[in-house]
């Protein structure tokens, strides 16, 4: 398999739009509950069991992402996405029709595990398709699908849950995954050489144990069971030596599922562990930048929204415009420039008090976002720039599965900050100014680390700059 496995006569155009309605699909329903589970908990009851429905779905998409990204590399992308545009669509038909709330919690796993294999691939599909020239502009339209609904499903979940029923925030998808999966099948073509891959499955089986119990560990850590309860250190304790047991495997098989050269190329873990740093940055802030303008700015929820709007739309401006800069100075300097504005933005943050308006806290978001723009598209496209077709699929796989990494630590970190600096009691207006002031204090540290990274990358990320014709 080369850089020509994909056929000349996929229509770009055409693959893009179904690349970024898969992307929407899966972005939206990652935050269209939340203002549904009011409706959705007085039909199901199970209120306890709520906030599974968000960390059982970014559980099994995580957990999902690796394998996916190698089964890319081994059979072609166009068989994966369509698999997983199908199993998103059966998990959306189930959830539309559940009983219990036990039983839309197992179907939002299905759902993960389609998302799971839409993530990655869409990604590597823009990778394959389009030069390094191309992809800064295209990557910002895929982002741009992220920003939009960061901020359009919450109103959505709440639109369709007053006015129709909370159903139609799953059945919804059936006209939209039906679309994508007919765009795919009839405009994108690929010529894959798939001789007799060797799947590896005790590799897949130990990657998949391993990290969902580490992110479970992470997620429910201090919220399900106390750190140190036995619970607990029996998650994180199996979940630490499925992995080292994974290690063990990879280092024997022929087709491992998650190679071990990847971390032996500096490229690779200076892009990876800046993806990491990104996931933990933006789930920190959209999560306690609106509930701060809420609660101590005394604004509405369609205001606080704003704040974080500011931040995802900063990001898609800048990534796809990424490319002039990159093409100009370079991968390595992009993203130096995109995290020291992340720093600036961050210390900014912390100047925000009770008297600070929501102006400030756009203006700031917005600055983090353009810093955003320039850091994550420019080094996944350097990374992705650095292998050929046949690894592209896994390196895609793998930036995506950190942010996952990222994101849920980033949730246990900064929910732990924000509990011990308010406390069990009522929130109180001048403590969540001080817990905001040290998660986005957090957040510097994190964009300071990302300079380090950016830093570290090696000159030769740059060569592939001399790529000009779409592969």
């Amino acid at each position: 398999m080369n850089d020509k496995s994909i056929g000349l006569r996929s229509e770009r155009g055409a693959v893009l739009v179904a690349v970024m309605l898969c992307t929407g699909l899966v972005a939206i329903d990652a935050n269209i509950i939340a203002t549904a589970v009011p409706s959705i908990v007085k039909d199901l009851g199970g209120f306890t069991e709520f906030p599974w429905l968000f960390s059982i779905y970014l559980l099994a998409q995580a957990v999902s992402v690796p394998i996916y990204g190698k089964l890319n590399d081994l059979f072609g992308r166009k068989p994966v996405i369509l698999f997983g545009v199908g199993l998103f669509l059966a998990g959306s038909i189930l959830c539309g029709v559940a009983w219990s709330m036990a039983a839309l919690i197992a179907f939002r796993v299905v759902q993960g595990l389609g998302a799971g294999a839409i993530m990655p691939t869409t990604i590597t599909i823009v990778g394959d398709l389009y030069s390094v020239r191309e992809r800064a502009q295209v990557q910002g339209y895929v982002a741009s699908v992220w920003g939009i609904a960061s901020v359009a499903g919450p109103g959505l979940g709440g639109v369709f849950s007053e006015w129709v029923s909370w159903r139609w925030i799953f059945l919804v998808n059936i006209p939209l995954c039906l679309l994508a999966g007919l765009m795919i099948m009839r405009r994108f073509h690929e010529r894959v050489d798939r001789g007799r891959p060797s799947i590896d499955y005790w590799g897949s089986l130990l990657l998949a144990t391993g990290v969902g119990l580490v992110i479970l560990g992470v997620l429910e850590g201090g919220q399900a069971w106390a750190w140190g309860s036995p619970a607990g250190l029996a998650v994180l304790g199996g979940g630490v030596l499925a992995l080292v047991a994974f290690v063990a495997v990879e280092r024997r098989v022929a087709e491992p599922v998650l190679p071990l050269w990847m971390f032996r190329r500096r490229l690779l873990v200076s892009s990876g562990l800046m993806a990491v740093a990104v996931g933990a940055i933006l789930l920190g802030l959209s999560s306690y930048l609106p509930t701060y303008v809420q609660e101590v700015l005394g604004e509405g929820p369609l205001v606080a929204g704003f704040s974080l709007g500011a931040l995802t739309l900063g990001w898609p401006i800048a990534a796809s415009r990424s490319g002039r800069v990159y093409l100009r100075f370079g991968f390595r300097a992009c993203a130096l420039i995109g995290a020291t504005l992340v720093v600036i933005g961050a210390l900014l943050l912390l100047f925000l008090d009770q008297n600070s308006s929501v102006y400030e806290v756009g203006g700031f978001g917005l600055i983090i976002g353009l810093g955003m723009g320039l850091t994550a598209s420019p080094t996944l496209i350097a990374a992705q720039s650095s292998v050929g077709w046949g690894e592209r699929g896994v390196v895609t796989a793998g930036n995506v599965f950190l942010r996952s990494v990222g994101s849920a630590v980033g949730v246990a970190v900064f929910g732990a900050i924000a509990n011990a600096t308010i406390g069990a009691g009522s929130v109180e207006p001048a403590r969540l100014t001080l817990a905001v002031h040290r998660i986005c204090l957090c957040v510097a540290v994190l964009a300071v680390v990302m300079v380090a990274l950016a830093a570290l990358m090696p000159a030769a990320a740059n060569r592939a700059l001399t790529e000009v014709p779409a592969e």
